[in-house]
């Protein structure tokens, strides 16, 4: 259960105990974090969320209501039920934690929830299959490699969108990442995969826990996957 006395620094001390840890180490400590996950982000300000899928309800046209959509790291189903508020109705979540499946389950809103570690595992989704997939907060160093994103792209349908966030971290790696994702992002264009639609910088992105009144900030990406 949540716990309301719960503040930013239990939660800066209890992200400390993660520092360095592999994916299977991750997604354990994602399964004890489950409960107050979103609590937790709360305190730390985390605006991704929100800022990514009113970035792609401002980008969107279609009628939500009909559109099939892969939430990628769904988590606890944050991004599906903001998502649901401006009308979508259909989502197929995945993510790497069992514990956090769990959580998403709770919504009602999943016809779907599969679990998988990504970049060890195969995204599992259907090819050509969603009108829109998402990932939000997982394209970072020692979650889900950069190389997902060609997963991302073959699980939407021709036409179809593929809307992704990005955190910008202070740290050697989270700059190789981001390097990397777009080079990335950039061959697949040239390749024919997929256009870009619009890319936005986000503003505070959530508060930096190893930085004391600091925030980090990050980008979003829209791409239009190819008709053929």
């Amino acid at each position: 259960m949540s716990d309301g006395s719960r503040t930013i620094n239990d939660v800066k001390t209890f992200l400390m105990s993660i520092r360095g840890a592999d994916p299977q180490q991750m997604m354990k400590f994602y399964d004890q974090w489950a409960e107050t996950y979103e609590q937790d982000h709360s305190l730390m300000d985390y605006r991704a969320p929100h800022q990514t899928v009113d970035f792609l309800n401002a980008n969107f046209s279609g009628s939500r209501e009909q559109v099939l959509v892969l939430d990628v790291a769904c988590g606890s189903g944050w991004v599906a039920k903001l998502m649901a508020e401006l009308g979508f109705r259909k989502f197929v979540g995945v993510d790497g934690s069992k514990g956090m499946l769990e959580q998403a389950a709770k919504t009602g809103l999943y016809q779907d929830l599969r679990l998988a570690l990504l970049g060890t595992e195969p995204l599992p989704a259907q090819t050509d299959a969603f009108d829109v997939v998402m990932i939000v907060g997982a394209l970072r160093d020692r979650f889900v490699p950069f190389s997902v994103v060609r997963e991302l792209c073959y699980a939407a349908k021709p036409g179809g969108y593929v809307c992704m966030s990005r955190v910008d971290l202070k740290s050697e790696s989270g700059a190789n990442y981001k390097v990397c994702l777009e080079k990335e992002l950039q061959l697949m264009e040239d390749e024919g995969l997929w256009t870009r639609v619009i890319s936005q910088e986000m503003d505070r992105y959530m508060m930096d826990v190893y930085n004391d009144d600091q925030y980090l900030y990050g980008t979003m990406y829209l791409y239009r996957k190819a008709l053929n």
